[in-house]
């Protein structure tokens, strides 16, 4: 067994075990992958200040997200295709947050169906919409979701419209994979992710397959989404889905002031600041660099999550202390899964948390509720000073 130390040595391992297009899948971003890259890199910017002779006994990572306690304010982010990086994926995925005590989110674009993930955990999660121009459809999800019990309901805002991946253009993205002579070369390297996956419950879209007439692949699926994806989504539109839903709602996808402020008009109960991991918007600002800007137009209103970027307790920490209330952590988690399986997901869970503990002792803190600018070192212009006009 490898010594795991950070979340870097997870990704390592699911590189090497897992298909080449679902590993590049969940590491790639859009076009020139430069929002992408700056989601990690603006972290780094930020210091932190080192506070000693405090009582450092006592400390707690635990906190609250939209209403639900949590062992710390971390939840595992809707990422689709999750059930192509390891076999029951989402349901390693979800149990492993369950044990764990943090929010799961499972994906419109999941393997494993919302009614798999159900009967295999016992803990709400919450479940992730993509709005789409089938009415009837979306509204047999938003059924579907309240018979499984969730909790709350992520309506991802940023995806009218697909951003390029090139990555995904070049290996042929499917899922379950088409055997070409390149993706045959590299399963043959990945045996033990393909006897793996011969005794997983699904290896298409649970949530689409037999739902949607016509949908049994990725190839299919990519014709539907590009006509089903609403590019005429707009506000009344987001009102009429929270209305619908009726119950705890978080809107996803948020990385301007002024749609923060709307995501309040319409009765949002919390929103996450985020630019889809650098998968949509190439050459938009990072999240935790215009956290700041939404803190300060809407903070107190609403709660504000944040993800995007996140590799670390000491990311957490960082955005935790630059204001907003909860994270949610993406590929940090999916390495984790795609090295290890749930246990790796623990793994990635552990390592954060610990590093999230250290760092705030060494700080001067004892809880989450203790974490604020003041222990943070930011650079001057952290923001930047942009031309709008």
């Amino acid at each position: 067994m490898a010594v795991i130390t950070n979340i870097g040595d997870l990704k390592k391992i699911h590189e090497r075990r897992v298909p080449r297009m679902f590993y590049d899948y969940a590491e790639s971003g859009s076009w020139t992958e430069q929002t992408f890259r700056e989601n990690t890199t603006d972290f780094d910017q930020i210091r932190l200040r080192q506070r000693v002779a405090v009582d450092m006994t006592g400390r707690s990572t635990s906190s609250t997200m939209v209403g639900h306690d949590v062992a710390m304010p971390v939840a595992l982010a809707p990422v689709g295709l999750t059930g192509m990086q390891h076999a029951d994926g989402e349901i390693k995925a979800a149990r492993a947050a369950e044990k764990f005590g943090v929010p799961y989110t499972l994906s419109t674009m999941s393997i494993n169906s919302i009614e798999d993930v159900a009967e295999a955990t016992t803990a709400p999660f919450w479940f992730q919409l993509y709005t789409m121009k089938d009415e009837d459809y979306v509204d047999r999800l938003i059924a579907r979701a309240k018979a499984a019990k969730c909790s709350a309901l992520v309506i991802t805002l940023d995806l009218q419209i697909l951003g390029q991946r090139h990555k995904d253009l070049k290996n042929g993205l499917s899922a379950p994979p088409k055997l070409t002579a390149k993706t045959i070369a590299n399963l043959a390297t990945k045996w033990g992710w393909g006897i793996e996956m011969l005794s997983a419950k699904r290896r298409n879209f649970g949530n689409i397959v037999g739902h949607v007439e016509g949908i049994s692949d990725t190839s299919s699926l990519s014709s539907w989404t590009a006509e089903q994806f609403d590019p005429a989504l707009d506000w009344s539109k987001v009102a009429k889905l929270i209305e619908k839903w009726d119950g705890k709602t978080i809107l996803k996808g948020i990385l301007d002031a002024e749609d923060a402020k709307m995501a309040v008009k319409v009765g949002a109960d919390a929103i996450v600041v985020s630019n889809h991991g650098g998968r949509q918007l190439d050459g938009a600002l990072s999240s935790i660099r215009v956290l700041p800007s939404i803190m300060q137009a809407v903070g107190g209103e609403i709660e504000v999550m944040l993800d995007s970027g996140i590799r670390s307790g000491q990311d957490v920490l960082k955005a935790i202390a630059l204001g907003a209330s909860g994270t949610m952590i993406g590929r940090a988690y999916i390495y984790g899964l795609g090295a290890m399986g749930q246990q790796g997901v623990t793994m990635a869970l552990d390592v954060i948390r610990k590093e999230l503990d250290t760092t705030m002792a060494l700080c001067g803190r004892r809880t989450i509720d203790e974490l604020d600018r003041d222990i943070l070192l930011v650079p001057e212009g952290f923001e930047g000073v942009w031309q709008q006009n």
